[in-house]
């Protein structure tokens, strides 16, 4: 792949991830509540003790809330200005993809593992759907190539980098950002018989960088929950936070401390790969069966090929596998290395247009199928789901779908197609789904859609309160305000504006018979799709109504 080509896609990558970020409001329950509680910091002036909505927040560490308070005090309080800091460490995680991938292979699989990873669907989905994930990534990719680079130097600023990388993930998400290089190197330093590298004075200087980066955090949590133990946090008292960060929130999954108990048996995260790492999955699946037989004809004590990548992906998901709680995007993480494990795999295969086998073009085959879905997929998504979207969509829809004809017909070697068909799909897929699918769909999330009409009618909507309504933290980021909720119907007030669902509404208008109803609504929970929902014929059956009234007796 010559460079113009490559630094082409790449752009349009971007840029239709670009568009999410700027064009799709934050969505519940994380990615908004994030938002919320970077607002709140930014308002309150409390960056070392964290709240969420005025209570006391234990369960994410701070590194997100900082940057993101830090660029909403530049830019204003904006949905995108949330989303920076971490849109910039995904450019960071694709730069450190390339920069690894080129130290231990060549340039051709640093191109393409950077196609890759920015190209599978999870990398659309965290660049607008924030959450610490986006960030963890950006600084694990980072400490992975600092500390390959200092293994093949032995420059100690690189070393001092990837402590600074370490910390700065640890400040994302806790010791999950120390484990993963760990488990990327041990094993590769182990068969390779490098035990120096297991006993190197320098890494007291690492520990000593990682302890002083970590104070800020450490102290907060100190003086927020250590030094007034017995707080209620989800209602369990916490006797010490730094305990609950440094040993309950990771390692509490394993021996059930973590009171999280949820998607724990071994292959859940698999499964999710099987959208989430799409359309590169069978064949990073393929690269790393591949890369596995390779490692035992090849013996495990004679290393001469990069294991870096494969061993870190393995154990990594080993170890989460194992957890008592997961979801889809904790294996995120380590993409970066199956995007390196695929690009290596599939970039000598570029150079065999004339030998290759009856099952790689059966598999190529295979691809073409999977591809016709999502091609088919893209034209229900612009027709059905929220109406036709109109030129916009025809103009996308067609282009993809002759770009794709026009790759098929080339004289281009199979797998050059397949790599350009996997690239020109994604791009046109989600270009639907972040300027047509994903603001339509999030007009049903109440929060963010009230907010948007308070500012369109000029309504002083801070004085609204929420009563027999589910919280929506993309009200409380959009509306710039924490808004009460309350629970005991006699604490209501004429001349209060109250958020409440349609049913307990009416319940309402008993006690206050001339109360106004300012808006009327539909809400869904935009994160769990049914058919019904999807379906605009039964899509009524599907929503629940609600109103903004203003109470009068």
């Amino acid at each position: 792949m010559n460079k113009n080509t490559f630094w082409l896609l790449l752009s349009m990558i971007l840029g239709v991830q670009v568009i999410g970020a700027c064009c799709i409001p934050l969505m519940d329950i994380d990615a908004a509540q994030y938002a919320s509680i970077s607002r709140e910091m930014l308002e309150r002036n409390s960056f070392l003790q964290i709240y969420d909505l005025g209570k006391d927040y234990l369960d994410k560490p701070p590194m997100l809330f900082w940057l993101s308070a830090l660029s909403m005090k530049i830019f204003g309080v904006f949905d995108w200005a949330y989303r920076l800091p971490s849109f910039i460490f995904l450019l960071l995680a694709l730069y450190a993809t390339f920069k690894f991938a080129q130290l231990k292979y060549n340039q051709t699989v640093a191109q393409l593992a950077v196609l890759i990873l920015a190209s599978c669907q999870a990398f659309f989905l965290i660049a607008h759907d924030v959450r610490t994930d986006t960030m963890l990534m950006g600084w694990v990719a980072l400490s992975i190539w600092f500390i390959a680079k200092w293994e093949d130097s032995d420059a100690w600023p690189d070393f001092i980098l990837a402590m600074m990388a370490i910390s700065g993930g640890m400040m994302t998400k806790g010791p999950i950002a120390l484990v993963v290089p760990v488990l990327a190197f041990a094993p590769q330093w182990f068969f390779e018989k490098k035990w120096t590298y297991f006993f190197k004075p320098i890494y007291l200087l690492g520990i000593l960088i990682i302890a002083v980066l970590l104070i800020p955090m450490s102290w907060g949590l100190y003086q927020q929950f250590d030094l007034h133990p017995g707080k209620l946090i989800n209602n369990i008292p916490i006797q010490s936070g730094l305990k609950f960060y440094y040993w309950t929130q990771s390692f509490g999954r394993y021996t059930g401390e973590n009171y999280y108990h949820e998607m724990s048996y071994p292959t859940f995260l698999l499964e999710n790969m099987l959208w989430s790492f799409l359309p590169w999955i069978f064949i990073f699946l393929w690269a790393f069966v591949s890369k596995l037989i390779t490692i035992l004809k090849e013996g495990l004590f004679k290393v001469q090929l990069e294991r870096i990548s494969f061993f870190g992906f393995l154990f990594t998901y080993l170890v989460l596998s194992r957890s008592q709680a997961q979801l889809p995007h904790y294996i995120f993480v380590v993409f970066p290395l199956a995007a390196i494990l695929t690009a290596a795999h599939l970039a000598p295969l570029l150079e065999q247009a004339d030998r290759l086998n009856r099952w790689i073009k059966w598999f190529y085959r295979f691809h073409l199928f999977i591809f016709l879905i999502l091609m088919i997929a893209m034209g229900l998504i612009t027709s059905i789901p929220f109406g036709k979207m109109g030129w916009w969509g025809t103009l996308i829809l067609f282009g993809t779908y002759f770009s794709m004809l026009k790759i098929i017909r080339s004289r281009q070697g199979i797998v050059q197609k397949w790599v350009r068909m996997s690239l020109v799909l994604m791009i046109g897929l989600n270009l639907i789904l972040n300027s047509f699918f994903y603001p339509h769909l999030l007009q049903y999330q109440w929060g963010n859609e009230l907010a948007k009409v308070a500012k369109e009618k000029n309504w002083d909507i801070k004085k609204a309160a929420l009563y027999k309504m589910p919280n929506s933290n993309a009200f409380h980021f959009y509306g710039q305000h924490i808004f009460p909720v309350i629970q005991d119907s006699t604490l209501l007030k004429d001349g209060q504006w109250l958020v409440v669902e349609a049913k307990p509404a009416k319940q309402v208008l008993a006690d206050f018979p001339k109360s106004k109803i300012l808006y009327q609504g539909n809400r869904f929970h935009v994160t769990l799709l049914t058919l019904t929902f999807l379906n605009p014929s039964t899509r009524a059956e599907a929503l629940t109504p609600f109103v903004l009234m203003e109470l009068k007796k």
